[in-house]
């Protein structure tokens, strides 16, 4: 279990490096070709996405059916391991919603930086005529 947010968390964090990458001022030239090869890697990383959301289900369902222990017949021990599994479980739900939401973040980015490069090159044809 433990390896699936493992792989969760190197994601998150190269989502993140591409999207500070991609913030960055650069060149033109430069930005153009991260912003090409971004582009063709985020077409097969889309998978991150119901990844990430069959992890939210399963954090849902194993929230909804987890033992309270909130009575006074629960040990120190077991109110500890309670309180220790509920913090998990929201970091994960904050793991996986940075992973949707940076997925999303740099998939906008590159579409919007294509599109200002497709309207800078019609008014360049334009001033030309």
């Amino acid at each position: 279990m433990a390896l699936q947010w493992l792989i969760l968390t190197y994601v998150v964090a190269a989502e993140a490096a591409v999207a500070i990458l991609l913030t960055l001022p650069a060149p033109n030239v430069l930005k153009s070709r991260i912003v090409s090869l971004v582009s063709l890697i985020l077409q097969p990383a889309i998978c991150i996405v119901p990844f990430a959301a069959f992890q939210l289900l399963d954090i849902y369902w194993k929230n909804e059916h987890r033992l309270m222990c909130t009575s006074e017949i629960c040990t120190a021990t077991e109110r500890d391991r309670f309180e220790k599994a509920v913090y998990k479980s929201q970091g994960n739900v904050i793991l996986c919603t940075a992973a949707c939401l940076l997925y999303w973040y740099v998939h906008r980015f590159c579409k919007y930086y294509q599109e200002i490069q497709r309207l800078e090159g019609v008014v360049k044809r334009y001033k030309e005529q």
